[in-house]
């Protein structure tokens, strides 16, 4: 157990150490608010890194947090901070602008949170097994690549180039886009994950010579509807998080960051209820190159449409406070924002 007074100053540790990036002595926290002696506070810092709580540094009679500090702080001792009126406004304006479709805007929350707090944002939109498949055509582009595009009741349309093969006829084209509009379009998602896997192949072996090819063409065209996108915006942002790493670290980190299915992976890996907002500090995230830094994670519920997720991957010693509130309150106008274009959709 660790008394009143401990408490108060692990808190002003951690509160002057995120904002100065240097080690914390008695005098500092003498001069913070606790009115005790400096060999009193001095006892108190030493019992709190017998704890585990702080870490002495060799250059400086001051203390800095542990990985066990930052855990019991946002634990015990975390006071969300109030978002200031600039940073509402500047969330709101972003939100503001024209959308094409649900993508643009789980993009954009991504980069307004990354250039909000310098940090790299993730976020990830509302589910994909809510959706419809609504739309299908193919544009040819010529004799051998098509345009496949495929449009969801929630305003996603994804489309991409395919080459064909040679063994692949215009008319198989036009078979094919008759098939999926005849039995799939109109269909949720899972439906139509579940029938190209059951009645789908059936259906090609009465129609083609060479099923197996077009079954191959059917998963590659509408497998991207099944993916979850998540959207990163500052990668590079790690560089200016103070944290000693070696190039080949650098480069393995970046790399992850490019890792679509890892990334969903480390986002929806949660055990926590889906209203809150959890910070995983170092060897929580669950991933060896992120062991030096800090995701706060949090989830939205977009009424009748699914749940989506933004995480921000910032140093260890980032101002929880701060971000806490900050998270808090961009998930709100993000539901906020998906809402209303639902709506719209609906209209």
């Amino acid at each position: 157990m660790i008394t009143e007074r401990q408490k108060n100053i692990l808190r002003l540790i951690i509160q002057e150490y995120t904002n100065t990036g240097t080690p914390v002595g008695s005098k500092k926290l003498m001069e913070e608010g606790i009115k005790s002696s400096s060999a009193t506070i001095r006892n108190d810092m030493k019992a709190l890194e017998e704890h585990g709580l702080l870490l002495k540094t060799h250059s400086s009679s001051g203390r800095i947090p542990s990985m066990d500090g930052y855990r019991y702080y946002v634990d015990h001792l975390l006071s969300p901070t109030e978002v200031q009126h600039d940073e509402l406004e500047i969330i709101r304006h972003s939100f503001g602008k024209e959308f094409h479709e649900i993508n643009d805007i789980i993009e954009q929350s991504a980069e307004i949170l990354s250039n909000l707090t310098s940090y790299t944002a993730f976020s990830l939109g509302p589910e994909v097994k809510e959706r419809r498949l609504t739309g299908f055509r193919i544009v040819p582009l010529n004799d051998r690549q098509i345009i496949a595009v495929i449009v969801t009741d929630k305003g996603n349309v994804e489309s991409q180039v395919f080459a064909i093969p040679a063994s692949v006829s215009s008319q198989d084209l036009e078979k094919m886009t008759q098939i999926i509009n005849d039995k799939l379009v109109g269909q949720p998602l899972l439906t139509v994950y579940h029938r190209l896997r059951t009645e789908i192949p059936m259906i090609l072996h009465r129609y083609f010579q060479t099923p197996d090819g077009m079954m191959s063409l059917f998963d590659a065209m509408l497998g991207h509807a099944f993916e979850e996108k998540v959207f990163v915006s500052g990668r590079m942002n790690v560089l200016d998080f103070g944290i000693k790493q070696d190039i080949d670290q650098l480069k393995s980190v970046y790399s992850f960051m490019q890792n679509t299915d890892a990334i969903t992976h480390l986002l929806t890996n949660e055990d926590e209820n889906n209203s809150s907002i959890a910070i995983r500090i170092g060897s929580e995230i669950g991933n060896d190159l992120l062991e030096n830094m800090s995701m706060i994670t949090a989830s939205y519920e977009v009424a009748g449409h699914g749940k989506g997720t933004i995480a921000l991957l910032g140093p260890t010693s980032m101002p929880y406070s701060k971000m806490f509130g900050l998270v808090d309150v961009f998930r709100d106008e993000l539901a906020s924002k998906l809402g209303a274009y639902y709506r719209f959709l609906d209209e």
